[in-house]
């Protein structure tokens, strides 16, 4: 199943319209039209908003291979995403904690203090990633918006 047949899917389960989540997602409704149509693709940024509002995970929108099941409950006749089941990518995230890391940054999104700079992850607050800025005679914390970043590249460790 591609990605617009798993937004109608998930849209119809909450029993919410195109036009509802086009005012959501702040888009028109024929936007919504084309992503389900499978004619047009949602922006990365816009995935994990839909995730949301629909009940799902990113991965499950995603990856073709992934399917949704056990992540949803049934609360007061709404769907919600159940808080024990972590998606892929929270897990890899989580393994991020403690690391040292290079990252980069979308093209608008570059954070030119850290952009070069090397980086340990202290955690993550929803969509927020706080950070060491680990410079020779200083370090500094940061939180910067995870939907600015492009990749990670884990530092090794010097033995």
């Amino acid at each position: 199943m591609n990605i617009g047949s798993k937004i109608t899917t998930a849209r119809q389960q909450c029993g919410m319209t195109q036009s509802e989540l086009a005012d959501k997602m702040c888009v028109t409704r024929h936007t919504v039209s084309r992503w389900e149509a499978g004619t047009a693709f949602p922006d990365v940024e816009k995935v994990a908003h839909i995730a949301k509002l629909l009940g799902v995970s990113c991965d499950y929108l995603l990856d073709d291979t992934y399917e949704a099941e056990g992540l949803m409950e049934i609360k007061e006749g709404k769907k919600t995403r159940n808080p024990e089941e972590n998606s892929c990518i929270t897990e890899l995230l989580k393994s991020l904690v403690g690391k040292k890391v290079h990252i980069d940054f979308y093209e608008d999104e570059e954070d030119y203090e850290i952009a070069g700079e090397v980086c340990r992850v202290e955690g993550f607050e929803g969509n927020w990633m706080r950070l060491q800025i680990l410079k020779a005679k200083e370090t500094k914390e940061k939180l910067i918006a995870l939907s600015s970043v492009l990749s990670f590249g884990i530092v090794e460790e010097e033995a």
